[in-house]
């Protein structure tokens, strides 16, 4: 692997690169090897006001261009994005550890087409009209919010910027976007690329990096930021509905989840492993906020499910995110790898039998980076901490089920209700379940598939509000009603006047 980076990275504020006011910077981990790949610098409220300042005056002309308009520029930039799929691939991978063929296969393709989705909703977007009788009609319009600030997390720094960059831009918002500082260097990467490529106006997109105590808490405070939108956990969540609070501005909120992934003895044994294992999220170190973490097993097939699910798990091969042959890769941070060694100790501690992993990789070339085993518990109860809290690592429960009645009271006892799954050959049984348990989305025989036009958002602490869809378009929309009488006479609610 050989790319070459900056030393270290500016903040991007009205077309330009530019130093933070605080001269601090951050480093950079390659979490396949703990070494430093490189620093970006901390903004602080000054290099905010800036950027907030420099997306406000491109609102002006930005908002006023029309539909077509906005579909080239976002055709334009999927068309970048895709010219470089490789090398954004290539340093998402190095940043966080996603493997080469989650990268190059599914996180760039993906933005590439997200991009090219919302271009293509702008153009059936419309208002509406009401008649209300023969002298009276209502006229709604959409109309941009104004400046939105995006907070983006690390475990798909591509693709969930391009969930929100897409909508924002093509409802006319312009945008100060903070991606995360454990994997700021693609988004920094791409924004340069647009920026050489010249396609969008200055201001339009300005980015910010640092922490989210300083940078993150700056943004989401600032008095001229129109709407806010945090993919992330719980916790900032709740720090980013308080600012918006605050300042009575709009906010979407994706905030995690410990999705259930429900398997019925009837199910297709063969796609059911393969759906455990997808729905971990191993593809990406089951960093991933819908992996289907619980898994609930209908007795019947319980320990052959088990001894299926670990046969595989065992066998995958870990490795530096760079290799083409590598399937799960390591967790993104340190601090992340610790977080998730310490929740395989709590689920010891708790009773549950560790029957896969549950260790650190400390054997060479592995031991720099920071590889977590493929880890599976059994003998799980639905109440226990593992079974409850996210972990955001390859951490899989197996929670043993009898009845229908029985899976959706556990699967709905947990403060989360992003996604979930439901395996199964009765289309009837499918159906029920899936109605039946509160979550944003649930699959049927397969899991976490996300492709543009499939709303994609949780309910309860997963959070609220839409992406991937045009519905995404409304959250960055402000609808105005215009009332037209046509009437010639007075009403007469005045005779004397």
């Amino acid at each position: 692997m050989a790319l070459t980076l900056k030393n270290v990275y500016q903040l991007y504020i009205n077309g330009e690169w530019v130093n933070a006011s605080s001269g601090k910077t951050i480093e950079v981990d390659n979490p396949s090897t703990g070494e430093v790949l490189t620093k970006i610098q901390e903004a602080n409220k000054d290099d905010i006001d800036r950027a907030v300042t420099a997306a406000q005056a491109a609102l002006t002309e930005w908002c006023q261009t029309t539909p077509v308009e906005r579909q080239d520029y976002l055709l334009k930039i999927a068309e970048v994005i895709e010219k470089n799929n490789d090398y954004l691939a290539e340093i998402v991978s190095a940043e966080m550890g996603m493997p080469a063929s989650t990268s190059s296969f599914l996180e760039i393709p993906g933005a590439a087409d997200h991009f090219k989705y919302f271009a293509g909703c702008i153009r059936a977007e419309e208002g509406f009209v009401a008649t209300i009788d023969a002298n009276d009609i209502a006229i709604t319009i959409r109309e941009p919010l104004g400046v939105c600030g995006l907070i983006i997390p690390w475990n798909f720094p591509i693709s969930i910027s391009a969930w929100k960059l897409a909508p924002a831009l093509a409802a006319g918002n312009t945008v100060v976007i903070k991606p995360s500082s454990h994997s700021p260097l693609s988004l920094l990467e791409l924004v340069r690329l647009i920026d050489e490529a010249g396609i969008l106006p200055r201001g339009v997109i300005n980015v910010v990096t640092g922490s989210g105590k300083v940078c993150g808490a700056a943004l989401t405070s600032h008095p001229g930021i129109d709407k806010l939108s945090l993919t992330g956990s719980v916790e900032a969540g709740k720090n980013v509905l308080r600012e918006a609070s605050c300042n009575i501005i709009p906010a979407t909120m994706e905030l995690g989840g410990k999705s259930p992934n429900i398997f019925f003895a009837d199910c297709d044994l063969d796609k059911a492993v393969e759906g455990a294992i997808l729905g971990l999220g191993v593809h990406n170190q089951g960093e991933v906020c819908s992996a289907g973490t619980r898994a609930f097993v209908q007795a019947e097939i319980y320990d052959e499910f088990v001894e299926r699910v670990c046969k595989v798990l065992a066998k995958l091969k870990v490795g530096p995110a760079w290799n083409d042959e590598t399937e799960m890769g390591p967790i993104v941070s340190k601090e992340q790898m610790e977080k998730v060694l310490s929740y395989i100790e709590i689920g010891k501690a708790e009773g549950a039998r560790l029957k896969l992993g549950g260790k650190r990789i400390t054997t060479p070339p592995l031991d720099k980076g920071y590889f977590v085993e493929p880890t599976v518990f059994v003998d799980v109860k639905n109440s226990m901490r593992i079974a409850q809290e996210e972990i955001f690592g390859p951490v899989l429960c197996i929670i043993k089920f009898v009845s229908e009645e029985e899976v959706i009271q556990m699967a709905n006892d947990n403060d989360y209700g992003l996604g979930a799954g439901v395996w199964t050959r009765d289309i009837n049984r499918a159906l029920r379940v899936s109605r039946a348990i509160r979550t944003g989305k649930v699959w049927i025989n397969t899991y976490d598939q996300v492709p543009a036009n499939v709303p994609f958002g949780g309910c309860k602490k997963s959070g609220f509000g839409r992406e991937v869809h045009k519905m995404a378009i409304d959250e960055y929309s402000n609808f105005k009603t215009i009332y037209i009488h046509t009437g010639e006479k007075p009403y007469g609610f005045y005779p004397e006047s």
